[in-house]
């Protein structure tokens, strides 16, 4: 298992607890540090799981919002925890990480982590969403280009 992909694991778990037991936002942190020190105690993400987590919590109206806009045969409170928290994570790479994760890349690790936690039919749902979604960035201008950080050092020696 790749580094993010247990980063998003540990947030998705992180997001799924405190949506479950109907937290407030600021026991976030303390849920993914415990999460972390349960699941991957070695491990070192160098703070994606809380960056995520925060990026969520703070555009969580918004995401809401898509979520109701993009699954409206679905509401909110009827979409299983799993998928609910899937799509935020997906929805956050997507619309509000400023093209640090490729569009691709978060649409397919949200169809894994759906896969993986969620029912039969989770990562039909999550593709099906996050799809249409970028289809709808896409054709408004609104899809964040992002290159791999070493196209970008490489760029930016050349240029010297």
């Amino acid at each position: 298992m790749s580094n993010r992909h247990l980063s998003r694991t540990i947030a998705m778990q992180s997001l799924y607890e405190w949506d479950f037991n109907n937290l407030d936002k600021n026991v976030l942190e303390d849920l993914a540090s415990k999460n972390l020190k349960e699941f991957a105690p070695e491990f070192e993400d160098n703070g994606f799981v809380n960056h995520t987590i925060k990026g969520v919590a703070t555009h969580l109206d918004e995401i809401n919002g898509l979520i109701t806009k993009y699954a409206p045969e679905w509401p909110l409170d009827q979409i299983t925890i799993v998928d609910r928290n899937v799509l935020r994570i997906g929805i956050y790479e997507l619309k509000f990480s400023k093209g640090e994760i490729p569009p691709k890349v978060a649409i397919n690790e949200a169809i894994e982590l759906a896969k993986t936690f969620g029912g039969e039919s989770s990562g039909k749902f999550i593709n099906g969403v996050l799809g249409t979604i970028y289809k709808d960035m896409v054709k408004n201008g609104e899809a964040p280009i992002a290159q791999p950080e070493h196209d970008k050092l490489e760029k930016k020696d050349n240029n010297k």
